[in-house]
Order: C-alpha cells, then sequence, then structure tokens
C-alpha cells in the first residue's frame, strides 16, 4: 500500500537518510523506533512529500508520488504540538482540511461530528481550543488529520508533549481508533514502549537505515544486533562459548542461594527489576512479578533459561 524505495537524503554533506526501504500494508501501522538524529522524522517528511529525497521513490496505492505535491498526496499528518488554530473553536480547526477542498458545509459538519465522535470529543464542536487540556488537544488534531479521509496517516511523536496518566489514555485511545478504522499508518517515536503498544511491526533506525523490521514479539525475541537489544532496553549482552550474546531478563531466573550479589530492586508497577552481580563481576538483569522478591545487598542464585538466550550478528556501536 505505501512503499518507501531505496530513498537517500542529504543535508549539507549530513547523510540523513540512506537507501532507506520500507513497506506498510493496507491497514497496518508500522511504528518507526529510533534515537534522535536516526532519519525518523526525514523519512516521514519524504512520505508526506514535504522533503524531496535526493534519490529513491515512494509509492502509495502502487502509484509513484515522489514529485507529488503533499497536499495533493491524500496523506494525513499529526505533529507532537498539534499545531491548531487558536483564534478557531474545534470544529473549525477539524473541518480546515475539507473547506480548503471545497466540501459543501453541511457535509463538513456530519464528517466533523463523525470524527470527533470516533476520538471521545462529541459534543465539543464550539468549544475554543485553548480551554480544552493537552490530551483534548491532541484528539482534534488527530480528528483534523482523520477529516478528509486520508489513504494513509503519518504521526511524528504525536504523544511527545504529554505526560503519565494523559499519555498511557492516549495511546491506548490512538490503538483503538486505528483498529476501528482499519487505517494505514506510520507512526514515529523515540519510546520503546509505544512502538511496541502501537506497531503491528516495528523499524528501527540508526544512521538513516531501518536495521530491524518486524512485529513487536519478534523483535524483543530475537535483536538482530547488540545495538538493537540494548537499545530496546536488554543489558545482558556477554560472551558465551564464543559467541556474543543477549540475555533476556525473564530467561533470568533468581532463586534462593549465594552465587550473586542483588545490587538494586526496582518496582515498575507489576514488574520488579533486579540487578544482580556475579564475583567474576559480570552484572545481569532480571524481571519478577514475585511479591517475595531478592532485596538490594542480599545474595541469591541465577540460572539461565537457554531459551532466553539469543545470538547476535556483528555490528558496530554508533559513533
Amino acid at each position: 500500500m505505501l512503499r518507501v524505495d531505496n530513498v537517500s537524503v542529504a543535508f549539507d554533506g549530513c547523510q540523513a537518510l540512506a537507501g532507506t526501504r520500507i513497506e506498510v500494508a493496507e491497514g497496518e501501522t508500522l511504528a518507526v523506533l529510533g534515537p534522535s538524529g536516526s532519519g525518523k522524522t526525514t523519512l516521514l517528511r519524504v512520505i508526506a512529500g514535504l522533503t524531496r529525497p535526493d534519490c529513491g521513490r515512494v509509492l502509495l496505492d502502487g502509484r509513484d508520488v515522489t514529485a507529488v505535491p503533499a497536499h495533493a498526496r491524500g496523506i494525513g499528518l499529526m505533529f507532537q504540538d498539534g499545531v491548531l488554530f487558536p483564534h478557531r473553536d474545534v470544529a473549525g480547526n477539524v473541518e480546515f482540511g475539507l473547506r480548503i477542498a471545497g466540501v459543501p458545509r453541511e457535509q463538513r459538519r456530519r464528517r466533523v461530528a463523525e470524527v470527533l465522535e470516533l476520538v471521545g470529543l462529541r459534543g465539543f464542536e464550539q468549544r475554543p481550543v485553548a480551554t480544552l487540556s493537552g490530551g483534548e488537544q491532541q484528539r482534534v488534531a488527530l480528528s483534523r488529520a482523520l477529516a478528509p479521509a486520508p489513504r494513509a496517516l503519518l504521526l511524528d511523536e504525536p504523544l511527545g508533549s504529554l505526560d503519565g496518566p494523559l499519555r498511557a489514555r492516549l495511546l491506548d485511545d490512538l490503538a483503538e481508533v486505528f483498529e476501528a478504522i482499519g487505517l494505514t499508518a506510520v507512526h514515529v517515536t523515540h519510546d520503546v514502549g509505544e512502538a511496541f503498544a502501537l506497531g503491528h511491526r516495528v523499524a528501527v533506525m540508526l544512521e538513516g537505515r531501518v536495521v530491524q523490521c518486524a512485529p513487536p514479539d519478534e523483535l524483543w525475541t530475537r535483536p538482530r544486533d547488540e545495538w538493537t537489544a540494548r537499545f530496546l532496553g536488554m543489558t545482558n549482552v556477554c560472551e558465551l562459548d564464543g559467541r556474543r550474546v543477549v540475555v533476556r531478563p525473564e530467561a533470568v531466573r533468581l532463586r534462593r542461594g549465594d552465587d550473586v550479589t542483588v545490587l538494586s530492586v526496582e518496582r515498575r508497577g507489576a514488574v520488579v527489576h533486579v540487578r544482580v552481580r556475579g564475583d567474576d563481576g559480570d552484572e545481569f538483569e532480571a524481571v519478577t512479578t514475585e511479591l517475595d522478591h531478592p532485596r538490594a545487598g542480599g545474595r541469591v542464585t541465577i540460572d539461565i533459561d537457554p531459551a532466553g538466550v539469543v545470538e547476535l550478528e556483528e555490528r558496530p556501536s554508533p559513533g
């Protein structure tokens, strides 16, 4: 449905994208994940038509749209700050694209009501946007992006300015909306949890390239290389029988014993993260949901489930 084919972009001699390739199926949400400067936003801007690639193509429904202007691509955009018009009410913001497209007034009114219902803002049409919470403003921005019924929706870290429960709630809402309407979407983020929650697949980017693209479960269970494993939050990287491997934290089992020292214990909701160090200096992170978990300073024994050991490919760390 959406395809980025061998796209490269350079700014002042610095390569932002280097032969980047992605494909997004009809109705699929692809989460694009990576650190700052990895090329995520540039990729989104190329798809949207806001940045012209130095080489390569963007195809939508099999049609090459590389030279098609942004407003004519049928692609919706949602940014981190929403970019709402402060002098317009909610309806005025949501219907803006429809008005520019010459959609009749009554049809605009019906469509505004439809998308506001979809995002949980029914009855907000006349509310000034300045009176809305941050989460409500982002819902208005989402409604505006959805109003013209785009063929695909691009989201550039739309939750980045939100914190805590508000962020979690909007994350759930986005997942529900995407599922309800079956919209093809590309969601850019630097947050691993957000990417895993929203993406049918996750494309991990580094230095302008996609280094791995897979469903969340596959990406977590089989990271391709050490950089990817560490970026996903896996710290148990070590040598085993001459191989460079990562041991997933859930594969590190704790039991009573006296082989390793517990360095730290941190509860994150229902999951407890335990950091241990062996007498040889090797450190491992384990996770547990047990209430009777070890305490910092104590001694335990660890067992490693071989099914949780993944051999890594060689890849130099980014400099």
